[in-house]
């Protein structure tokens, strides 16, 4: 006789539930608005402009944090030094609290403060400019690329790079040739999920960039003026944007992370 494991069952049916609430939930997205609505909205100037500022700013957020994000990420994994856990801490800390309260630090931080001086002095001024929008993005972004890069290099066996140094390869050499090879597909899957949260970023890029229309308008920002303003069809049309890029993020990463 057939034995249920009700264990198992009861788990299982509670993916179930989630997921379906969760596919639901984003199919009304989908399903609300016309396909030829959401076709001119996406021709729209205010909608063209939001999605390139979005993509040139998420491009270049991204280089910048997997530049960042590679050392920190390795020294984090390789090395043992002075304040290693407070440095942890601090880079994950960003993951934890409301995007809100980042963009806040950053208004502080880059205002009228020695280091907002010395940037400006340098021809950087990233309150309520396109440049703070990138600045914002990449505080946002850094945090989850370090932590998957620090996995990365984690779970490669460091006497593969011992055997490189014994061959004569310096530790930057070694670092170039070996350790980044082998760490592609978690550099692949820290780029991705990296440009999703670059794109997606809101809070930081409201307080730290603002929310000025045709300015600083990324997606995010595009969504919620437009809900501000009642024009439901462009906001759901940033929506609809937003959800795609998200999920070609996230099918990348899973790949990925199943090679990892």
């Amino acid at each position: 006789m057939y034995k249920i494991n009700w264990f198992k069952s009861v788990f299982i049916f509670l993916s179930y539930v989630i997921t379906a609430m969760l596919v639901l939930a984003i199919g009304s997205l989908f399903l609300v608005p016309e396909f030829k609505d959401v076709l001119n909205n996406l021709k729209g100037e205010e909608m063209r402009f939001s999605l390139q500022l979005s993509l040139i700013t998420g491009f270049i957020s991204t280089l910048l944090v997997i530049v960042f994000a590679l050392p920190i990420g390795y020294a984090l994994s390789r090395f043992q030094f002075i304040g290693k856990g407070f440095v942890k801490t601090m880079i994950d800390l960003p993951i934890a609290f409301p995007e809100l309260v980042l963009g806040l630090c950053l208004l502080l931080l880059f205002g009228k403060t020695f280091v907002g001086s010395i940037c400006r002095s340098m021809g950087l001024d990233f309150v309520f400019t396109r440049e703070g929008v990138v600045m914002a993005q990449f505080f946002t972004a850094m945090p989850y690329a370090a932590r998957i890069i620090k996995s990365t290099f984690d779970y490669i066996d460091p006497r593969l790079e011992f055997v490189s140094r014994s061959l004569g390869y310096s530790a930057l050499e070694n670092f170039l040739n070996v350790s980044i090879r082998l760490a592609g597909n978690g550099i692949l899957a820290a780029t991705v999920i990296s440009f999703a949260r670059c794109i997606g970023t809101f809070g930081t890029v409201l307080i730290l960039a603002g929310g000025t229309y045709m300015e600083t308008e990324v997606l995010p920002i595009t969504l919620y003026l437009n809900i501000s303003y009642g024009n439901m069809g462009m906001a759901l049309t940033s929506g609809i944007v937003l959800v795609i890029v998200s999920f070609i993020a996230i099918y990348i990463f899973e790949k990925t992370e199943a090679r990892l």
